[in-house]
């Protein structure tokens, strides 16, 4: 029979030789077998045998993905990073299955239709808000693109977390930019920019600033938009947007928690890009950029007050406190996971003035 195969496949090349060593499936793999768990076919669920064994080292620096046989003219790329350490996080098999499963759409999603019409300056700070989260949601799919080229196919669940991503800030934006315009007054003034966010030199720096700091901030102020959404449609936007933060934080997390327990040496560096971000997010003012600059603080503090009155503004003033105050101690919390603990000591001081004393 095989040899039958082989004289017809000769005939049809034109009696080349054939080379037909790809069939010789590596003995160690003959067993293999994959099953669906109750999830359904994951990334984990494929991550077997030696499909599962993810190298310390590797000198891939090909489109070879891993478990693939190479090949000598292979095409090499010089930006590939080849240490796991440097990009590696735990939770991306599982957490890019769950960006995929939980996608929805700023077109559909969102019950546009049902946005009642606000009173004049709370349509204008929920637009000034939004335009600021444009801005920062643009940036926030920017800082994840630049290191993806660099993914190496051994660590290819990596690159394919941060295309989520990349995916879900783009939502974002769109989400926000489309609020703004929704009750037709439009975006208004620009914030301050990506506050060092894109000057980051490694993936570590990169998620330390982006994901504990950055991404971090963004999320707990999604978290507690019950407090400033003044209508259904927007407490559901921030709700959708929540989750796909909450995931990209936890990647962060389980990327810091990485490098700090296999590359211990790297804590004063981190620091040193916490100190970065700390110094341009806690400036001591009560329009500090904690959530956004001056323009921005303001419309939250109308939204979170109900209004311009100076009643209505001291609510909102001290409610955007409480909101600063849950920022600080929740990064507080995401620094003592990835075992930063210490970061309590030489934290900003204008940072560190809103944090709850240690627990026992």
């Amino acid at each position: 029979m095989e040899s039958s195969i082989l004289e017809e496949l000769r005939k049809e090349t034109g009696g080349e030789d054939l080379d037909l060593s790809w069939l010789d499936k590596p003995a160690a793999e003959r067993g293999l077998r994959v099953a669906p768990s109750r999830r359904g076919l994951t990334l984990e669920d494929i991550s077997t045998q030696s499909y599962g064994d993810i190298p310390v080292h590797t000198n891939n620096q090909s489109g070879r993905m891993r478990g693939a046989a190479p090949r000598a003219d292979q095409q090499r790329s010089a930006n590939q990073w080849g240490d796991k350490s440097a990009s590696w996080s735990d939770s991306a098999m599982l957490l890019y299955e769950e960006a995929v499963q939980r996608q929805w759409s700023s077109a559909t999603d969102i019950p546009w239709a049902e946005l009642p019409e606000l009173p004049e300056e709370m349509e204008l700070a929920m637009s000034q808000l939004c335009t600021f989260l444009t801005q920062v949601e643009f940036i926030a799919g920017d800082v994840p693109g630049m290191y993806a080229p660099n993914i190496s196919g051994e660590y290819f669940e990596i690159g394919m977390f941060l295309a989520s991503q990349i995916m879900d800030e783009a939502r974002h934006l769109d989400v926000f930019r489309k609020r703004a315009l929704a009750n037709g007054i439009g975006l208004l003034k620009a914030g301050p920019g990506a506050i060092g966010l894109l000057v980051a030199q490694d993936f570590t720096e990169m998620a330390s600033t982006l994901h504990l700091v950055g991404e971090g901030f963004v999320q707990s102020m999604f978290r507690m938009g019950e407090m400033f959404a003044q209508t259904e449609v927007d407490k559901r936007m921030f709700r959708l947007a929540a989750q796909d933060e909450s995931r990209h934080v936890a990647f962060g997390v389980m990327h810091m928690k990485h490098v700090i327990e296999t590359q211990p040496e790297r804590r004063d560096e981190i620091h040193t890009y916490l100190d970065r971000m700390e110094g341009n997010l806690g400036t001591g003012s009560t329009q500090a950029g904690l959530t956004g600059g001056g323009e921005t603080g303001e419309a939250l503090a109308i939204l979170l007050g109900g209004g311009t009155t100076e009643t209505q503004l001291r609510e909102g003033y001290g409610k955007l406190l409480a909101i600063r105050k849950r920022q600080v101690n929740e990064y507080m919390h995401r620094l003592d996971v990835v075992g930063l603990g210490d970061r309590r000591q030489r934290m900003n001081p204008f940072m560190a003035m809103l944090l709850d004393p240690p627990k026992n």
